[in-house]
């Protein structure tokens, strides 16, 4: 984190001093004073990068609350209680179980390239490697994928299958898949010593693939076992909107995640006080106000392009689909924010705001029902910032945030060849593969066992009335008469 203290020796010092009787004293008082000077240097630098990580946990922790807001304004009233109550699980379960098992499996050193295999239950820690911020820190992006998921199986879901999926993803499927990408072990990570994939690593800073795409396949394959809504297509397979109760806090729950993106991609960097070169006044500081900057900029362009492309197709000015562009836009931009110039962010979130309006016309099409467009924009546009990287990568922003492997690859338009692009075309693939397997198997085997989705009578009179106890807002004679009907008082 903070680099070594500077070195005084007495004896270098002595005949700086003219030498004499008093000259080894004093050059041993003047270097005794130095040492301790610069260890407060270097405990302050200590100090400033383990505020900067915890700052950026807390930022990603908030996240937790904006996707709770987005979640709740998504869907219908009679379920805001349910998702609610899910978005405080995935928190709760998912910190016992990435504490238990997924650090370790994650970052557990020395490991093999598949699997980390130290550090369970946080056990002799923390180490020279880790402290408990960086934990944290962890945590909470662990639970950001669970929280994608928790989305695309919105209103349907029994609520002991939350409980299931999302300590299994947690535990186990997410952690592993961190572990090939970003601990310094994984078999593709950038950071490995040696045998590179391509020669590269696969470049994914904050996540588009690691964070995005993992969630976003987990909650496709939830979602595809359950099946649509009721109600959502009619008997001629025409899509049917099922709109979300609150725009207000589908736009309150949009800036609280824009906020936690600062602390999301920018405190990826983990520290804020490295230098790149010596005596150069551009450091690690200057990189994260550009990681700031290229973020700021995708989801920007991804919200404008969202609002008149939108209305050039639908001819009206919605506001829930210029939130999901600006966030498919934050999610595009996660893997290359720390490597590519500000221009290159620009295209990344025009495009990545038609991506997200093409996976949705093929949602429709296919008759898929994912009530927020979770799989849709974190993996159509979590899997076109995976590209996008590859493409727009730059040398000089490359080596430097990723230092000590010269001549390693950057981006295909770039003039860096395309083997970046081969590395990534490879991690979509794997993540796919992965996370279908396990988290398909999980929701099968929970679809028949009868505990995946609930009856058709509770879906029509709502979640919140048959399994929390009453609606979130307004109590009604209706909703005793539903509760006796349904044989629940």
């Amino acid at each position: 984190m903070a680099s070594s203290p500077l070195s005084c020796s007495a004896s270098d010092l002595y005949p700086l001093l003219g030498g004499g009787a008093n000259a080894t004293a004093a050059a041993e008082f003047f270097c005794g004073r130095f040492e301790a000077i610069s260890n407060k240097f270097v405990d302050t630098g200590y100090a400033v990068d383990s505020t900067y990580l915890l700052f950026s946990a807390y930022l990603v922790f908030a996240m937790q609350l904006g996707f709770a807001m987005l979640c709740a304004g998504s869907v219908r009233a009679k379920n805001t209680m349910n998702i609610m109550l899910t978005n405080v699980l995935d928190a709760a379960a998912g910190g016992l179980f990435y504490y238990t098992f997924g650090f370790a499996l994650a970052f557990g050193s020395p490991s093999n390239g598949f699997i980390g295999q130290h550090f369970f239950g946080l056990s002799k820690f923390p180490s020279p490697s880790f402290d408990y911020g960086y934990f944290l820190y962890q945590w909470a992006f662990a639970i950001a994928v669970a929280g994608i998921t928790s989305g695309s199986i919105a209103e349907r879901t029994q609520f002991v299958a939350y409980l299931v999926y999302s300590s299994f993803l947690t535990g186990l499927v997410y952690p592993i898949v961190s572990h090939w990408f970003w601990s310094a072990d994984g078999w593709a990570s950038p950071a490995r010593a040696e045998n590179l994939l391509f020669g590269s690593g696969v470049i994914d800073f904050a996540g588009s693939g690691v964070v995005h795409l993992v969630g976003a396949v987990a909650g496709l394959w939830g979602a595809l076992i359950e099946g649509p809504r009721i109600g959502r297509f009619d008997h001629a397979g025409r899509a049917v909107t099922l709109r979300g109760h609150s725009g207000t806090l589908v736009v309150l729950g949009t800036f609280l995640l824009w906020f936690g993106w600062y602390g999301f991609n920018p405190g990826s960097f983990i520290n804020i006080s490295k230098s790149y070169e010596s005596g150069s006044y551009y450091g690690q500081w200057s990189a994260i106000g550009r990681t700031a900057a290229t973020t700021t900029l995708a989801g920007c362009t991804a919200a404008l392009t969202t609002l008149f492309g939108k209305r050039l197709l639908a001819g009206h000015w919605n506001v829930t689909d210029v939130c999901n562009g600006l966030l498919g836009g934050f999610a595009a931009i996660t893997g290359g924010c720390s490597v590519v110039d500000p221009w290159a962010a620009v295209l990344c979130g025009f495009v990545s705001a038609w991506v997200l309006i093409g996976c949705n016309k093929l949602a429709e099409k296919f008759h898929y029902d994912d009530p927020l467009e979770a799989t849709q924009l974190h993996g159509g546009c979590g899997s076109w910032g995976i590209i996008f990287t590859a493409l727009f990568a730059k040398e000089a922003y490359v080596n430097e945030v990723y230092p000590g492997q010269p001549g390693r690859p950057y981006g295909l338009f770039m003039g860096g060849g395309a083997r970046l692009l081969a590395a990534h075309i490879v991690q979509i693939l794997v993540i796919v593969a992965w996370v279908s397997v396990t988290m398909g198997t999980v929701f099968f085997i929970l679809h028949k066992l009868k505990l995946l989705r609930i009856s058709a009578e509770e879906e029509m009179a709502g979640m919140d009335l048959t399994s929390h106890g009453g609606l979130a807002y307004v109590y009604t004679d209706h909703e005793d008469e539903v509760k006796k009907q349904l044989g629940v008082v």
